[in-house]
């Protein structure tokens, strides 16, 4: 925005404008669409809506800023430009140029000097140049980490890029793999995203219970689990310390790194690891369903109950997801419905030890579903008679004393992977050097551009067999390094 723009007062929420007799009257109204080529009739309704909007403001003396945008990089464009035989940036370019005759003959009031294309070096070297300060700052970093890798685009997806366990654009099997990838830190922002929840007035409280529930903010405990004839321990995350006592069994997610380790060299090996491989395979949203069949197998391993000292095997279950909590459930069949179903299949212990208040007694064998509310604890140690509020306190407070656990809070909001081994996206702006180590490009470098002349028939991203691309020298130390080939999400 110009400087004669300066104290731009906009609100970007198009229903939610200043009235303020006191300010200028300025008026934001965006579009920002994928360039498929043609308007459908999503566009022509949205964008009419808006368009009447932003005449209106200016009919009663609004300053009404009304740009268009593309949002024009990503997986879709590159594989319709690979079939087509033409190259993504042309094939993007022809379908924008044909979108802003549709959009012109539509009669829509644009401010086209102010048009911008995300898939333009001088629009994603802002993206780099922020890509570098977040870096700075420890909010963009590298990790190995667990991924949807589709063979056949042969790129990282996305779990919303995953539909029925397989790709979403080329009904490819998704695999599950290990690679190392480059993360946003998110999950910094947690706390602040859900205060920012709360003062979001006229919101659908639907749209808000589900940003709240996908931050996923859980005070509870993390207890361990001493490992038995071995060293080390699982780690739990509960937020129900209060049936500790009733634990007869733990639950590992089939991506936890002790699923295969823990059977290795037992009887079980060949039947867990056989489970191992196809439930990681199974759709992960729906394996956390209520009415998907519970499914495990025995590792042949036992852990230690760390507050009744009794034995607990170890099962791999297909309802267990290692993107919640630490991805081991110490399961309370008694009062954890899902756990309640496993046992029931299984024929493992199921042990009441919390209440309804009123009730006195409340045999295991005659339970047909779990008891999930709070209530009173009986069987419990010196923790009978407590109501579950106060029970969970005391017993984290037993355990940290103990050097067995400690009270936490933990969130289900993961970092976001932004690495995608295709061509046709932002080029990260990092350079690895064997002296230095990961060294972000140097601003006076930027943009980091997208060369023109890649060979799209070889497998995987072009970025990482194009010499000139790939070849660079260190920021630092003026070496010889190598230049990230993987792409923004």
């Amino acid at each position: 925005i110009e400087e004669k723009w300066q104290g731009l007062w906009a609100e970007r929420n198009l229903f939610r404008v200043s009235e303020d007799p006191g300010k200028p009257k300025y008026y934001l109204m965006e579009m920002f669409p994928y360039p498929s080529g043609n308007l459908h009739m999503g566009h022509v309704r949205n964008y009419s809506i808006g368009d009447v909007l932003a005449r209106y403001r200016r009919m009663t003396g609004w300053n009404v800023l009304h740009p268009m945008g593309w949002d024009a990089f990503g997986m879709p464009a590159e594989n319709a430009a690979i079939e087509s035989g033409v190259h993504p940036a042309s094939f993007t370019e022809q379908n924008i140029q044909r979108m802003i005759e549709q959009l012109k003959r539509m009669g829509f009031s644009y401010d086209w000097n102010r048009e911008i294309n995300t898939s333009k070096p001088e629009y994603y070297r802002w993206e780099q140049w922020l890509f570098i300060r977040m870096f700075e700052q420890g909010l963009a970093y590298r990790k190995s980490s667990e991924v949807n890798w589709c063979e056949q685009c042969q790129t990282v997806l996305a779990n919303e890029q995953v539909v029925n366990g397989a790709c979403w654009r080329c009904d490819e099997e998704v695999q599950p793999r290990e690679l190392e990838q480059w993360f946003f830190r998110i999950t910094a922002y947690a706390e602040e995203l859900l205060e920012e929840c709360k003062r979001m007035e006229g919101w659908p409280e639907r749209v808000l219970t589900m940003q709240e529930n996908w931050i996923g903010k859980s005070e509870g405990g993390m207890i361990h689990f001493p490992l038995l004839d071995r060293d080390g321990s699982i780690e739990v995350f509960t937020t129900r310390q209060d049936t500790l006592f009733g634990a007869t069994f733990m639950s590992l997610a089939p991506e936890h790194p002790l699923a295969l380790e823990l059977a290795q060299g037992k009887d079980q090996e060949g039947e867990v690891r056989a489970f191992v491989e196809r439930a990681r395979r199974q759709d992960k949203v729906k394996r956390t369903s209520a009415d998907y069949e519970k499914e495990g197998v025995f590792t042949g391993a036992y852990c230690r109950n760390p507050v009744t000292d009794e034995r607990m095997p170890i099962f791999v279950a297909n309802f267990v997801l290692m993107e919640y909590g630490s991805g081991a459930v110490m399961a309370v069949p008694a009062h954890d419905q899902r756990d309640f179903e496993f046992a029931t299949r299984y024929g493992l212990p199921i042990r009441v030890v919390v209440l309804p208040e009123g009730v006195e007694a409340l045999s295991s064998d005659s339970l047909e579903a779990a008891f999930e509310e709070d209530g009173i604890l009986v069987d419990s140690d010196r923790f009978s008679g407590l109501a579950s509020a106060v029970a969970r306190r005391k017993i984290t407070e037993y355990l940290e004393g103990r050097g067995l656990g400690k009270g936490t809070v933990q969130y289900r909001l993961r970092d976001w992977c932004i690495s995608r081994q295709r061509y046709w996206g932002a080029p990260i702006p990092v350079i690895y050097c064997e002296p230095c180590g990961i060294q972000p490009v140097r601003d006076e470098d930027l943009p980091i551009c997208l060369p023109m002349d890649v060979n799209f028939e070889t497998k995987g991203s072009p970025l990482a067999v194009h010499p000139d691309f790939v070849n660079a020298s260190c920021p630092r130390c003026n070496g010889p390094a190598r230049r990230e080939t993987d792409t923004m999400d």
